[in-house]
This record gives structure tokens, C-alpha cells and sequence, in this order.
């Protein structure tokens, strides 16, 4: 980023959110989804032995970056790797890769025996969270808290009304986001994203754990785009490759007789019917979750899968200008888009809700752009 961009890259201690320094950063690329962890990539330049003093305070693994644009927080992650670089003619950087704050939670792992039983699957999620953190629940204030898990992720209040048990073992060593994945990926399940913004009473950096089943939805407007207008360009995908009419889940072998053979327990969700009725062929999905045994437990998951990609999967993306217009906080806002082109000659008019964004700060002429991934609302 230059120096005249509304970007600003804010380096800060990972567990306090103390400010190291604000740094130039070029050559980004930043991306956020809901339900997986999100990336950032860019460059530092180290022109001189004072901008070098600076810039060795950033510590991979310990320290956390924001994306600020303007006044609003648009990004936020850790950084996980850091490369030093050195081009032919000597000039140095600091190449850098960061992920959102979820991929914390991909590097602990549960080492505790917990158990919910007839849970709410939010709740379940949320003091999943909480122990990843504190080393205990929030309420158990009779245990001590672990030192050095807490990297500040608040919480609300969320329920979805959907009931779950599930049981971790200490030993397993099962990673905390890949059990919160599991509950979600559940027919009726939901979707998490950690947001990061600004309070707008103190000013201070949040750290937001949402959760929403079955989905996360921000504001209560339609946030209209047009072409010809903000969306500069458009994209829509049908592949049929990753779609299907039927779907399996296969869990792991319920046989404890190690002289028998081992198969493992699977369970069909129902066909798509309507579409096969309609002509489709049949298109088989099928998917491996080798820790479940219980056969209602992978039917739901059968089920959740083939939801989601029913017939062809279609992702629509558009890349639009960003501009006072367009917010910040974009992920599970819906869109209206209307594009009247040659193929829309009657006019495009449906409305989408953004599941993904990708950022482009302006470099090289090029203005700032975002482009939305999206699925019908």
C-alpha cells in the first residue's frame, strides 16, 4: 500500500491487543468466509536500519494484524509465518501470511474429557470457546484458569433451538475448530465467524465470536448493487462435478471383536427425488467422518451435505467498487443484485446473501475492489 491509501496495517500483541506499530504493507490480499478461516497476505518494506528496528517486533505466532480502511476495521488475524527476503540488488521486506482468528482455534487441541448432553448446538460451540481459552468453562469459577489460552474472543448470547450431545476425550487429541466444524457440517447446524470492529462506545478493538443457525445474517436491508454501476464484473459458476442426487455418510467400525472383520457404519440421506423425477441423473456424494459411530449422527450429516450441494453447486461471485456505499461488515449481509446486459436482457433481479469477500486495496492505478461470493438468500 502506498502512502496515500485508506488502508492502514495495525500490528498487535496477540493475547492483550496492545498496539506494536502501524506499518506500511503492499502487495495485500485479503479474503473472509463464514464457517473457515480467512487470509491475508502482504509485504513489509524495510528500507533502512530504523525501519528494521520496527519491523523485527512483528513475531509470527505471537502478534496479530489488523486491515483498517478508514475508520473501519475490515480484516483481522494472527500471523503465522514471516519471511525475510532479500532481492539481487539488496533491498529487504518482510513477506507475511495471517489468518483470521478461527485458525486459533485449528492449532489447540481438546485435552480435557467434556461432555454435553441434550446441549444447544450454539452453546455447545460457544463453551467449546470458552475452554479453548480458560482451560475451563466461563461458570467454573472453582477451577483455575490456564495461563495463555486467551487471545480475547468475546461471546453473545446466541441459541438456535437444536439440541446436541457429543463427547471429547482427553487423549484424542481432537482439534478444537475441527469439533465445532463437525457440529456444525450437522443437517440443521449453523455457522460461526469470528468479526472484528470497532466498539463504538470506547473505541476498542472486538474480537466477536457469531454464531447463527442455520445462518448468520447481518443488517435488516438489502444492500442493492447494480451492473452498470457499483459491480464492475460478475461471475456465474455451475459445476456439476461437485453436485449430486444421493449422498453417504461413513462413520468409523462399531466392532470391538478384533478377530472379525472391520467395516465401518454408513447412513444414506434422502434422494433428491424431485430432481431425479425431473431428469437428472444419478450423481453419488459420499464423505468420511472416521469418529462417529452413531448412525442418526451420520444420516444428518448425509442430509446436510447433499442440501448443500444438490443437482449442480453454483457460486455466484461479483466484484464491485468500494466506496462509502458499501460496509464493512459484508459477510451474511444480502445483496439485491440487478444486471441488465446482453444475457440479462430482461433484467437480472435477485437477491443473495455474501458468504465470502475477497479485498483488493488500490495499487497501480487499480481502484479499491471486493469481490462477493454469494448464495441465493
Amino acid at each position: 500500500m502506498s502512502t496515500d491509501t485508506p488502508y492502514r496495517a495495525i500490528f498487535c500483541d496477540l493475547r492483550d491487543d496492545t498496539t506494536i506499530d502501524i506499518l506500511p504493507l503492499r502487495d495485500v490480499t485479503v479474503d473472509d468466509y463464514l464457517g473457515k478461516a480467512g487470509s491475508l497476505s502482504g509485504t513489509v518494506p524495510v528500507p533502512d536500519a530504523q525501519m528494521a528496528a520496527r519491523v523485527r517486533r512483528i513475531e509470527e505466532g505471537r502478534t496479530a494484524v489488523y486491515l483498517q480502511r478508514g475508520n473501519d476495521l475490515w480484516w483481522g488475524g494472527i500471523i503465522w509465518t514471516a519471511t525475510l527476503q532479500s532481492s539481487d540488488r539488496g533491498v529487504l521486506s518482510l513477506g507475511i501470511q495471517a489468518a483470521t482468528f478461527e485458525s486459533y482455534a485449528g492449532r489447540r487441541r481438546i485435552r480435557a474429557d467434556l461432555s454435553f448432553t441434550d446441549v444447544d448446538q450454539l452453546v455447545v460451540a460457544r463453551r467449546l470457546w470458552e475452554h479453548l481459552q480458560l482451560g475451563r468453562f466461563a461458570d467454573e469459577a472453582d477451577k483455575p484458569t490456564v495461563i495463555g489460552g486467551n487471545i480475547g474472543v468475546t461471546y453473545g448470547y446466541e441459541t438456535s433451538g437444536q439440541m446436541r450431545s457429543a463427547r471429547y476425550r482427553d487423549g484424542d487429541e481432537t482439534v478444537y475448530l475441527e469439533a465445532i466444524d463437525a457440529l456444525a457440517a450437522l443437517d440443521d447446524g449453523f455457522e460461526h465467524h469470528i468479526a472484528v470492529y470497532r466498539d463504538p462506545a470506547t473505541g476498542a478493538r472486538v474480537r466477536r465470536l457469531r454464531l447463527g443457525s442455520p445462518k448468520i445474517r447481518t443488517g435488516t436491508t438489502d444492500l442493492v448493487m447494480d451492473r452498470p454501476g457499483t459491480i464492475l464484473s460478475y461471475a456465474f459458476p455451475r459445476d456439476a462435478t461437485r453436485g449430486g442426487t444421493t449422498a453417504r455418510a461413513r462413520g468409523g467400525s462399531d466392532n470391538t471383536n478384533q478377530a472379525a472383520e472391520s467395516r465401518p457404519v454408513f447412513a444414506d440421506a434422502d434422494e433428491a427425488a424431485a430432481l431425479i423425477a425431473a431428469g437428472y441423473p444419478r450423481i453419488d456424494l459420499s464423505s468420511d467422518h472416521n469418529e462417529t459411530t452413531s448412525q442418526a449422527v451420520l444420516k444428518s450429516l448425509a442430509t446436510a451435505e447433499l442440501a448443500q450441494a444438490t443437482g449442480a453447486v453454483v457460486i455466484p461471485a461479483v466484484s464491485v467498487r468500494l466506496d462509502d456505499l458499501v460496509p464493512p461488515a459484508l459477510l451474511g449481509r444480502t445483496v439485491r443484485i440487478r444486471i441488465t446486459d446482453e444475457w440479462w436482457t430482461e433484467g437480472l433481479d435477485a437477491r443473495y446473501r455474501v458468504i465470502g469477500v475477497k479485498v483488493s486495496p488500490a495499487q497501480r492505478g487499480r481502484p479499491d475492489t471486493a469481490e462477493l461470493y454469494l448464495e441465493e438468500a
